[in-house]
């Protein structure tokens, strides 16, 4: 494809380059102008000047006809020459057409994005030179990269929608700043004691936010901030480290947030560091069944599963929540192990039977036998369900298998654990052993955006009760907030007893800047357009601003029920990869990471549909 079509336009009329390689408007004209005219004076020698047209057809096309018709002098070919010449000064005025649109895209373009597109196309070269199957400097495949439309939006036309948007984009430049000035670097952010922070999650791979961040910052066009990001990366981002980490939580933030910020920016450092770190999270996976341990060190290869789970077992929302990031490694690889592992875990799954259809929060990787009977739509078992349904939107509606399974899951959601309280609230309760715990976890409010988005393909005419399912949860998950002083959702909320979406006891009232309730917003407005989500989601802004912004950054609060906050001191990773960026797109027009091309993994990280026509066996390759 022609180099000005592998970069999108990003400049929009709000964001000024303060890069000193940057074009003025003014220049740009005069560019413009001077290359308009040596292209006019071109074409008009061509007319002018005698026997033009031969002369360009001998010299610059060497067409074997035109040069056949030249040298003969014939009457009976000169009105084949004279045909001819006239289709040479069409296809001259098309290519003059086409230079110009070219030089006007070109000049519209940042510096940076005019290196990309340079090296795009030596990348391109390189690999038409090796051939199919060639390999870089990394034995990585050279791989043609194009990137999936939407990457970044327009500012929207409602003035009070755009200046929405504008305050969002407001958090996320001071939640960035306080980190880069307190705890660049770190995992995450002690915005009150203003320094950083680290969890055991990561081990002591560095940088979560950084990663967790990039793309949110180029979604939101926040260049010069992404650009000093990636110098991080490249130069800092290191997993040769003798640690155990969590595979879920790295690979949801640091795959994720890797292959997300490749597929927006085409830079090949985030390719490599995915598929680098995903190498490395492969021992996990060598267990009797397939089944991943929970925990691996990163150096060893030795991995095992959290002492509290059931007698050692893996938990569903961590070994169910790897098969986005990893059809994607082995496109980006063309190492297919990727792929086949998270292929097994299904395997070992369809194996089993499911009590009441339901699967139990807990399996046993040397077994394969499940453990306690423990379902939840929530916390441990949540994003198993979301990344079945994704799986199928992901490979283009392809993939059958997570298709049906997602559906019957859901069916066995509704039939067991889906009820309505007095009051009219429809939750999604627990259960535990056949008897149901009436309570929800605001990591269950995704719910009601993942029903939303996949109402549309679901089986026997389900799509309008799916759509009023996913409705009611969202009206439930904005009661849970608007029922607490601060007007932000607690942990876990209960209904019973006479309470209904009130968290009861003290250990669920915590907010820790979550965004599953947002996440549901997003979605219910992009597939209904009703106006009360975008106000349930400024509500929400206006509390974090009032609660949760605090001189460092962002904090989460300990009891959303007291009227003078008490803050937890930790700006989660997950506020700028997740919150932040739900909001940014509940204000934001939809083509802007359009759902037919862009998928999110569980942490928001968006990640290309991967094209039907792509998997041809002659275009191994390449990436839609």
């Amino acid at each position: 494809m022609p180099v000005a079509t592998l970069l999108p336009f990003t400049a929009t009329p709000s964001r000024k380059s303060s890069s000193p390689t940057s074009f003025r408007l003014t220049e740009k004209f005069i560019l413009l102008l001077v290359f308009s005219a040596f292209i006019t004076l071109c074409f008009g020698a061509i007319f002018f000047l005698p026997d033009s047209s031969k002369l360009l057809s001998g010299v610059f096309f060497h067409s074997s006809a035109v040069e056949t018709n030249t040298r003969k002098g014939t009457d009976s070919d000169s009105n084949i020459a004279v045909g001819t010449d006239e289709k040479i000064l069409a296809k001259i005025r098309k290519d003059h057409e086409k230079a110009l649109v070219e030089a006007k895209d070109t000049l519209q373009k940042r510096p940076d994005e005019i290196k990309q597109d340079i090296q795009n196309e030596k990348d391109k070269v390189l690999k038409e030179g090796l051939g199919k199957g060639g390999k870089d400097d990394d034995n990585l495949p050279v791989i043609e990269y194009v990137r999936p439309p939407g990457a970044t939006g327009h500012e929207p036309s409602n003035p009070e929608t755009k200046e929405r948007r504008e305050k969002i984009k407001e958090m996320m430049k001071f939640a960035w700043d306080s980190y880069k000035r307190y705890a660049w670097g770190s995992n995450e952010l002690r915005p009150v004691s203003m320094q950083g922070h680290s969890s055991n999650l990561f081990g002591s791979i560095k940088g979560a936010t950084i990663v967790d961040a990039l793309d949110t910052l180029y979604v939101m066009q926040m260049y010069e901030d992404f650009e000093m990001a990636t110098e991080w990366v490249e130069k800092n981002l290191d997993f040769n480290v003798n640690a155990e980490v969590s595979v879920f939580e790295v690979n949801i933030r640091f795959v994720g947030g890797l292959l997300s910020a490749y597929y927006l920016s085409g830079k090949e450092v985030f390719r490599k560091k995915a598929i680098q770190l995903g190498e490395k999270l492969l021992p996990a996976f060598k267990t009797p069944t397939g089944i991943p341990w929970a925990l691996l060190n990163l150096k060893s290869g030795i991995g095992r599963n959290w002492p509290w789970a059931s007698g050692g077992s893996s938990i569903l929302a961590e070994y169910g929540t790897l098969h986005l990031e990893f059809m994607h490694l082995s496109k980006l690889s063309g190492n297919p192990a990727f792929a086949e592992k998270v292929m097994n875990i299904r395997k070992v799954l369809n194996r089993l039977d499911k009590p009441q259809g339901l699967y139990p929060n807990y399996l046993n990787p040397n077994s394969g036998q499940w453990g306690q009977h423990h379902v939840s739509v929530g916390g441990l078992g949540d994003s198993f369900y979301e990344y079945l349904l994704k799986a199928w939107l992901m490979s283009d509606k392809t993939d059958e298998e997570g298709k049906k399974l997602y559906y019957d899951a859901l069916q066995a959601i509704e039939t067991s654990l889906m009820r309505k309280s007095s009051g009219g609230l429809t939750y999604i309760a627990e259960w535990k052993g056949g008897l149901l715990e009436h309570k929800m976890g605001h990591l269950t409010c995704f719910a009601g955006g993942m029903i939303a988005l996949g109402a549309d393909g679901a089986p026997e005419d389900k799509t309008g009760h799916q759509m009023e399912q996913a409705a009611e949860i969202a009206r439930t998950c904005h009661e849970s907030y608007a029922r607490t002083t601060l007007k932000l959702g607690p942990e876990g909320f209960r209904f019973d007893g006479g309470v209904e979406a009130i968290a009861t006891r003290q250990n669920e009232k915590y907010f820790i800047l979550r965004p599953e309730v947002i996440e549901t917003y997003m979605y219910m407005w992009r597939f209904t357009h009703d106006p009360k989500y975008r106000e349930w989601g400024w509500e929400a802004v206006q509390a974090l601003e009032k609660h949760c912004r605090v001189e460092g950054g962002y904090s989460g609060v300990r009891d959303v029920y007291s009227s003078s906050p008490n803050h937890d001191d930790v700006q989660q990773s997950f506020y700028l990869a997740e919150t932040l960026k739900y909001l940014f797109l509940l204000f934001s027009d939809d083509d802007h990471l359009p759902f037919e091309h862009w998928v999110f993994n569980t942490e928001a990280h968006p990640l290309p549909v991967i094209k039907k026509e792509m998997t041809d066996t002659d275009k191994p390759n390449q990436l839609e």
